[in-house]
């Protein structure tokens, strides 16, 4: 069991989990808007969501590694070209983030959590990029394949978890450090280039 793959596994997701994306944002306006327990509500719904694209992640590309290894080094090269894709969107969008506030009634804790659930399991593009990121660190040669990308969609579901509830519970904090800073988001846009490169030269290079 190769520990340090799982430790850079674990510093990737969170460090792709405090770049202002529209699960966080969500979290930070729903927080700002309504009060903290919202924030975590809402969390613990998207949270839940990873649940069902690492049960799809597990079994559908662990039957293709069984089957075909150079089809899954193939995945491998897609996830690449992926990050690298992302890479380039972030690199050409605008450096700014937007904490638009609805003035909409609030909702219960749990229409927060089902509604986060929901947004979550429907959103195509979070299985695209688990089959991008995850098969790169496998770390063990005598657990199974399903095993392992279980373990890694509970730790990935962990990390979120907790800097996702920090986010809910300082909101007010990072707001008004956003609105104070105004070079943040510009720091963050190039901090999310270089992680999502790094991860996709990560993958070219690596050889399981």
């Amino acid at each position: 069991m190769n520990f340090e793959i799982l430790w850079g596994f674990a510093l990737a997701t969170a460090s792709l989990a405090i770049f202002p994306g529209p699960d966080n944002i969500y979290v930070l306006t729903q927080s700002i808007a309504h009060g903290k327990k919202y924030g975590l509500a809402t969390t613990a719904g998207l949270i839940s969501g990873c649940l069902v694209h690492t049960t799809l992640l597990a079994f559908g590309v662990s039957a293709i590694i069984s089957v075909n290894p150079s089809l899954f080094f193939t995945i491998k090269l897609f996830g690449a070209i992926y990050l690298f894709y992302l890479a380039f969107r972030v690199l050409r969008s605008e450096a700014r983030i937007s904490l638009a506030i609805s003035d909409k009634p609030k909702k219960t804790l749990w229409q927060l959590y089902r509604q986060g659930f929901v947004m979550n399991v429907l959103n195509p593009k979070v299985t695209i990029f688990f089959l991008a990121f995850f098969p790169g660190f496998l770390f063990s040669d005598f657990l199974s394949t399903t095993l392992q990308f279980y373990v890694l969609g509970v730790l990935f579901m962990l990390i979120s978890f907790l800097i996702f509830s920090a986010i809910a519970i300082l909101a007010g904090t990072i707001s008004g450090y956003l609105q104070k800073h105004p070079k943040a988001p510009l720091f963050l846009k190039w901090l999310q280039v270089v992680v999502f490169s790094g991860i996709g030269l990560y993958l070219l290079l690596s050889y399981k």
